[in-house]
């Protein structure tokens, strides 16, 4: 043991020597040869040196705090938790995280410019039999957790894209990287280039605050230069769906908490479950960002939470939607995709309206998953064909065409409320849009209409067709589009609320959304082009189309004028 412990402690002390020794301007040339000039300033500007780093392996507490000791650091034990470095050693040595007790100290070090840095200690707590004594001479002889870090100034998306793209062209290659929400801080790592005139391999970029959506990028790259393990990473996309499915149907998350961990014997009591069974689904959803673990327990991350019943924007039918009815559909893909049938058809002998509206359970289900994705609504209220029509002196009505359980009507509803609304659905949707509207205390000022397209009410002054026309193939969508033309007075507006494929083939939940259609629903998504024709043929004009959350946009619709200028969106 002594001879392990001399071993980290000299490996300490190089690490707080170099800190001490460097500073931004000099470090980034060595990381990066070449880069100089205006591209170094910039770099110098939005980030700086903060840390190295080392992996080391005590044997407990006290082992930890007498290798500070030795090299002159000083930090509080214990050591926080770190999940991202736990997370990359149960990969790489194929060992359960909660068997690796990784934790994480940031004892500072005056550099010799006098700026404030620190060296960053990772602990592997390696006890005398634990077994882990062979992941500890592996990671010595290889170094996979040195690194020299950088801290982003400001944490702005831009700033942020801006540094990885500069590191990547002077040759640094995505190496992973992850969220911590122990500290709320998202880690960046690179491969340093091969040329790199120094001995550190691997490069941090730290950035306070929860940034995944630039993360998810980052990783991106760094999984498309192991094409196998991208690969097998898409293919086990089916357990990911059961699993949140089973989460969601065991109730878990309602027996769980965002700020207090729960233990896994605790919370099997609660859901009816075998303890080491629930643990194994908990591991795979911590690996997801849905739960965390921690000493305490297991608890919900922000996008678990959205799991739970009666939360604001809870997606729980979603996760029962698409880990039931339409899981089952999905599995008859390629019969779709040979004969055109939709597969929801072939798997349940008739089509998806039919199906839900004959079982009050699953068409309850339905309405609820289509409310899901109420994010997209949220801007909705404020379009301004809908202000203008609020500020109108004598009123205006707000006719939404098969509106669902009336998520989205409510909304304008609550937001404007000089509008009066009328709702045309299905008898089941009706009852459950007057119960919904009844309890914000707009069913006062709607009328309900049951009734099919056929049915749109005249006299209106807004018209709203929510995710609507995707369900249908050009001839149906066609004839709904007439329909609302011939109710519409000639200064009536329309919003179609959908997702656009987009025309350059760039990454898009529309394009996800068009598989799903083509094979649940047999309908589709369109790029806005296309949605410009099927108005026209309606004698209707795309005016103009504004982006909304979760990849949706409204199309602003009115009835054709001779000489009205027609959006080429």
């Amino acid at each position: 043991m002594i001879t392990t412990l001399s071993g980290d402690t000299s490996r300490l002390l190089a690490t707080v020597g170099f800190v001490k020794e460097q500073d931004t301007a000099a470090l980034l040339p060595l990381l990066f040869p070449g880069l100089d000039g205006p591209e170094l300033r910039t770099l110098v500007e939005h980030c700086r040196f903060s840390h190295a780093a080392l992996l080391v392996f005590p044997s407990d507490e006290a082992e930890l705090g007498a290798m500070l000791t030795d090299c002159g650091l000083v930090a509080a034990l214990p050591a926080q938790p770190s999940v991202v470095v736990r997370e990359r050693l149960a990969v790489r040595h194929r060992r359960r995280p909660a068997e690796l007790d990784v934790g994480i100290l940031r004892p500072a070090v005056t550099g010799a410019d006098g700026a404030h840095r620190m060296v960053e200690v990772f602990a592997l707590t390696v006890p005398p039999g634990s077994g882990l004594d062979t992941i500890a001479a592996y990671e010595r002889e290889r170094q996979h957790e040195t690194h020299v870090a950088f801290d982003v100034a400001s944490p702005d998306p831009l700033v942020l894209r801006g540094l990885c793209a500069t590191f990547a062209r002077y040759g640094a290659t995505p190496d992973g990287g992850g969220y911590n929400p122990h500290e709320n801080g998202t880690v960046f790592y690179f491969g340093a280039p091969a040329e790199a005139k120094v001995g550190y391999r691997r490069v941090e970029l730290y950035v306070p605050g929860d940034h995944r959506d630039v993360l998810a990028a980052h990783l991106d790259e760094h999984r498309a230069h192991q094409p196998a393990e991208t690969l097998l990473r898409l293919l086990t996309g089916a357990w990911t769906t059961q699993a949140l499915a089973t989460f969601t149907q065991l109730r878990v998350p309602d027996a769980m908490d965002v700020e207090r961990g729960v233990g896994v014997e605790e919370l099997a009591r609660k859901v009816d479950a075998r303890p080491r069974n629930l643990a194994t689904l908990l591991r795979y959803l911590a690996m997801l960002g849905v739960v965390t673990e921690a000493r305490d327990g297991f608890r919900l991350t922000g996008s678990g939470a959205l799991l739970r019943t009666g939360t604001p924007g809870s997606m729980r039918a979603l996760a029962l939607m698409y880990g039931g009815p339409f899981y089952e559909s999905f599995a008859a893909l390629g019969h779709t995709v040979r004969t055109g049938e939709v597969a929801f058809e072939h798997v349940f002998g008739e089509n998806h309206f039919d199906h839900f509206a004959r079982d009050p359970r699953l068409a309850e289900l339905f309405d609820q998953s289509m409310a899901a994705g109420s994010a997209m609504f949220d801007p909705v209220p404020a379009h301004p064909a809908l202000t203008a029509a609020a500020e109108a002196p004598a009123g205006a009505t707000v006719v939404d065409i098969a509106g669902g359980n009336g998520e989205l009507l409510g909304r304008i509803l609550a937001a404007h409320p000089r509008l009066n609304g009328v709702l045309l659905e299905r008898p089941h949707a009706v009852e459950a849009a007057r119960s919904r509207l009844s309890e914000s205390g707009h069913a006062t000022r709607c009328a309900f209409v049951t009734g099919d397209f056929a049915d749109v009410p005249t006299g209106g002054d807004i018209y709203v067709l929510s995710r609507v026309l995707h369900d249908w193939d050009d001839d149906r969508c066609r004839d709904i589009l007439r329909h609302c033309a011939r109710a519409m007075p000639d200064h009536a507006d329309l919003l179609v609320v959908e997702r656009v494929l987009p025309s350059d083939g760039s990454v898009s939940l529309a394009t996800a959304w068009d598989l799903h259609m083509m094979c649940n629903v047999g309908g589709r998504e369109r790029r806005a082009a296309h949605y410009d024709r099927l108005f026209t043929d309606a004698g209707l004009t795309l005016v103009d189309q504004t982006p909304l959350p979760l990849d949706g946009n409204v199309l602003h619709v009115r009835k054709a004028r001779p000489g009205h200028a027609v959006c080429n969106a």
